[in-house]
């Protein structure tokens, strides 16, 4: 595989490498560090590459380990960054503002509460939209086994978000 080729191949997945890395490192420079460490390593596996049915899907993998890697080397805790979220809107009053920020506080505290397994499937699912296949590809986890991890991450947001709006209006 030629630079061209590689370009062609490799570098559509730049912006779901580097969202999957800030996702999981909750920051910049980091993530363009793991970024760069996946291309490097993706360069130096070229001439492998054909062998795989998705480099896309090699590269989240990649991604992935490496992230983990750090994580485990830095010994932090990993939490979903939601304040960035713009939430105004001309259609709200203060009141639904508030209700709203509050409610996404909620949301994000009981992200983080995931396992880091549930964390990492339910991301790939629901925000970068990767099919159980191309999760299969990333995780090495089975699609049964997929959907389970994805349906008691969903559940458990859900009964403790339902939980603490009940606690607070009841």
């Amino acid at each position: 595989m030629d630079l061209q080729e590689f370009k062609i191949k490799v570098l559509p997945a730049k912006q779901k490498l580097y969202r999957l890395a800030l996702f999981m490192l909750h920051d910049k420079d980091e993530a363009e560090d793991i970024l760069q460490d996946v291309f490097l390593k993706l360069w130096t596996q070229k001439d492998k590459l054909h062998a795989y049915d998705s480099i896309e899907a090699l590269g989240m993998r990649i991604t992935k380990n490496l992230c983990l890697d750090k994580l485990k080397a830095a010994k932090r805790k990993q939490m979903v960054d939601v304040t960035g979220i713009d939430l105004s809107s001309g259609d709200m009053n203060p009141y639904q503002h508030s209700e709203l920020t509050d409610s996404m506080g909620n949301v994000q505290k009981l992200l983080a509460a995931l396992p880091e397994q549930q964390k990492l499937v339910l991301h790939l699912r629901d925000v970068e939209g990767y099919t159980f296949e191309e999760i299969e590809q990333i995780t090495s986890l089975t699609v049964n086994n997929l959907r389970v991890i994805l349906s008691r991450a969903r559940k458990s947001v859900r009964d403790g978000f339902l939980k603490l709006e009940n606690y607070e209006v009841g």
